[in-house]
């Protein structure tokens, strides 16, 4: 029997509600759509953090980001340039060099983001191919950073011009495809749409006019972050045919996700919160999985997964057993496919030093610590987070701040030079009041 491929495609900064399935009131994502349709669409999809770097970090390692210095940054900047330490260790098991070692074929077509050369990078780490940039946000045309370095990668040679990034990576992603010969796959497609700047296809002469500078603060209008949705959405279903036309889709899971909640233009509805929060809007995530061979057209599931789930997930279906020194703490999903309804017991954490946060998620309950107040909310009667039951449920609140403590105190601290002002310690978990 055929071992499965892997596809995972990876958005950024993209809102719970930013896409038709999800909810969106503009129509920019036919083809998500379609592959929600022929799929399982997850209504309580979650990142393991609501900032880019750490997530990623959970995402390739299975593991919480936590355990690792690099994930401390919110968010990893490029003052860690060179740096030794900052960035994932090449040492550390990763899905795609456990995949690589059982004969899988490995490539990261988009954002890296989780340290610098010459000490990190994805060839070190797993990734036999890659095509991308190695940081946060970069120029759509220019492909340079915020610092103004060029930052688009074919291996480790700088790559040329290839026209409007987003269409760069969705064309580099079909190009794979086409190659693909006997060996199974692990394709990674990790757009940086739509993170700022908010530029589409059309708009390259207004970023030749400015040099290709790229700001958080510049410009943007919510008509360009739909067209950048719409146009990352084109490419995806061009990776899409080329799946089908390879005769590969019914033995490939393709799974979609963002790696947090949106921000500036985006749509989180119905969540408060947003890129940086731990309130919904800022972790819970659009997520849709397709894999014809395994799960049934039309599904939907309400029980919650995070991230790190899709590491354990893609080795347990390709057979293959995590490093026995790095025991995953993600889940598999496998019995998800099976049945929608399958809801394990199980818990979700979550820490931040900005505004020295902390959540975890039972069951129906959420307990969160923000800017030195508690809140305690039932999600399965108010997922708007609006009426805080801290008061009126004092026990439940206590016991939740106390299995949240346990939680931390079983990894690493943060370290005190991690970029923020505040440190997280059990110390700084509020009380609450008499």
């Amino acid at each position: 029997m055929r071992r499965p491929n892997f596809l995972f495609i990876l958005a950024d900064d993209l809102g719970y509600a930013d896409l038709g399935c999800t909810g969106a009131r503009a129509q920019v994502s036919p083809n998500l759509d379609r592959m929600a349709a022929d799929g399982m669409l997850f209504t309580h999809g979650y990142a393991n953090s609501p900032v880019c770097s750490p997530t990623r970090f959970a995402l390739i390692t299975g593991r919480w980001q936590y355990r690792l210095r690099g994930a401390a940054e919110e968010p990893m900047t490029g003052r860690f340039r060179g740096d030794k330490v900052v960035g994932l260790p090449p040492e550390h098991p990763t899905l795609p060099s456990l995949l690589r070692d059982a004969g899988y074929r490995t490539a990261l077509v988009g954002k890296w983001h989780l340290g610098y050369p010459p000490h990190f990078g994805p060839l070190k780490s797993g990734y036999q191919e890659f095509f991308g940039p190695l940081s946060g946000g970069v120029d759509y045309f220019s492909y340079t950073s915020s610092a103004g370095t060029p930052d688009l990668w074919d291996g480790e040679i700088p790559a040329g011009d290839h026209g409007y990034l987003t269409d760069a990576l969705s064309d580099r992603a079909v190009r794979f495809i086409e190659s693909v010969e006997d060996a199974p796959f692990l394709l990674s497609l990790h757009y940086t749409a739509p993170h700022w700047p908010w530029e589409t296809r059309e708009d390259r002469a207004e970023s030749e006019r400015i040099g290709g500078r790229i700001s958080h603060l510049d410009g943007g209008s919510l008509a360009t972050y739909h067209r950048m949705i719409q146009q990352m959405d084109e490419g995806i279903g061009r990776v899409l045919a080329a799946l089908e036309s390879k005769g590969l889709a019914d033995d490939t899971l393709v799974v979609f996700t963002s790696d947090n909640g949106g921000e500036r233009f985006s749509d989180n509805w119905p969540f408060v919160g947003q890129k940086m929060d731990l309130l919904e809007g800022g972790i819970r995530v659009p997520l849709i999985a397709r894999w014809p061979a395994c799960i049934r057209a039309g599904s939907t599931t309400a029980t919650p997964a995070i991230t790190m789930d899709w590491c354990a997930t893609m080795l347990a279906a390709a057979g293959v057993a995590p490093h026995p020194e790095y025991p995953l703490d993600g889940m598999s999903l496998l019995p998800l496919f099976a049945d929608p309804a399958w809801e394990p017991q199980r818990r979700l954490y979550w820490r931040m030093l900005h505004r020295q946060q902390a959540a975890l998620r039972d069951g129906r309950w959420k307990y969160l610590a923000m800017d030195g107040h508690e809140y305690l909310f039932d999600l399965a009667a108010d997922e708007r987070e609006r009426a805080n039951l801290a008061q009126c449920q004092a026990q439940r609140l206590a016991s939740m701040r106390e299995t949240w403590a346990e939680w931390n105190a079983r990894l690493p601290a943060i370290p005190p030079d991690a970029r923020a002002t505040l440190v997280f310690s059990d110390a700084d978990i509020p009380r609450p009041s008499h």
